[in-house]
């Protein structure tokens, strides 16, 4: 029984040492869903992955996967799951229809529904016509799709994508997005880990924000949104001169005390009224003499909201995540290799 989640973590601990990786973190992913996991650089995001995946083993607290306790019920959570890591798995001398039909066979489907799957696969992830090409001239994003694809092996259940488009030009992004987009359609429930706030946006319907092991935010992106506050006005001036100048005007009108970004020349503030907040700023600055080179209103951004949570913004790369920092370790621990890393 899953209660309607796919996903849940109560009290994880996980510690390394002294350190703690995880300490008391929580989780509840609802099923059918895209659920994102987002913190800084050591946050815990990918050990909360690989105990959830059976990986490493858990310290304290309880998980379970597909309604499946992860401790106690490992092999059976395996046969529930895929994963996907930072770097696509997939052989580049065999060809896209040989590297999943090598996945079939280790997954023990037998040669002929082996076959059978990965033309059922290629045809799902958009890969048909580059079948019978060897994955060295695949694209970064055709890559990509083709290791989604070999973790859909046994359709599971549960998803983990841990960083899967990093390193991707935007057009692969967009494909890997699409394909997930596919998948979530079909039934399969997917908790992602980024560094890249977009994909968290347009791909997430629940987003749980993680720092030092803990869940610190749990929401909708909206609603994370909604902790930093309603539209702001944002003015660029052309002078470091004029900042106090462009302040001043954007008080009067402002719902918050302004703050300025002196590298960029930015001031910003939050606004009720934000028609009549920009028309009034932006001719109070004509009459004064201010030159603007950019004037606007914008929506808070999930960087913003890592900015008021975590007090700095995301990295585009969590290569020092706790677990590569303590990964070491984990070669002591004894568990199972069953789940594709």
């Amino acid at each position: 029984m899953t209660d309607g989640y796919a996903v849940r973590a109560e009290a994880l601990e996980k510690r390394y040492g002294e350190k703690r990786a995880l300490d008391g973190f929580d989780l509840a992913v609802r099923e059918g869903t895209v659920h994102g996991l987002l913190g800084p650089n050591g946050a815990g995001k990918t050990t909360a992955v690989r105990i959830l995946s059976t990986l490493i083993r858990l310290d304290g607290g309880r998980a379970t996967v597909a309604g499946l306790d992860v401790a106690r019920q490992s092999r059976e959570v395996r046969a529930r799951i895929g994963l996907t890591g930072q770097y696509a798995a997939v052989d580049e001398v065999l060809t896209g229809r040989q590297n999943l039909e090598m996945f079939g066979r280790l997954f023990h489907l037998g040669g002929r529904r082996a076959k059978v799957r990965a033309v059922e696969l290629l045809e799902q992830f958009d890969l048909t016509d580059a079948a019978d090409k060897g994955v060295g001239k695949y694209s970064g994003g055709m890559r990509r799709r083709l290791d989604l694809a070999a973790s859909m092996i046994l359709a599971p259940a549960v998803l983990f994508l841990d960083e899967p488009t990093t390193g991707l030009d935007p057009r692969s992004r967009g494909e890997v997005w699409d394909s997930v987009r596919a998948l979530v359609a079909d039934g399969t429930t997917v908790l992602l880990t980024t560094q890249y706030l977009e994909e968290a946006d347009k791909l997430a319907s629940h987003i749980t924000v993680i720092d030092q092991g803990r869940a610190i935010a749990d929401d909708t992106p909206d609603g994370l949104k909604n902790l930093v506050g309603g539209d702001r006005i944002e003015v660029v001036v052309a002078e470091r001169t004029d900042i106090p100048r462009a302040a001043k005007v954007i008080a009067r009108v402002s719902d918050g005390e302004p703050e300025t970004e002196e590298g960029e020349l930015r001031v910003h503030a939050p606004v009720i009224d934000r028609v009549s907040a920009l028309t009034e700023v932006a001719r109070t600055l004509q009459d004064e003499g201010v030159q603007v080179e950019d004037i606007g209103l914008r929506r808070p951004s999930l960087d913003d909201v890592f900015l008021r949570l975590t007090g700095h913004r995301t990295e585009k790369h969590d290569k020092n995540d706790t677990n590569e920092k303590y990964e070491k370790h984990d070669k002591n621990e004894k568990h199972d290799k069953g789940a594709r890393a």
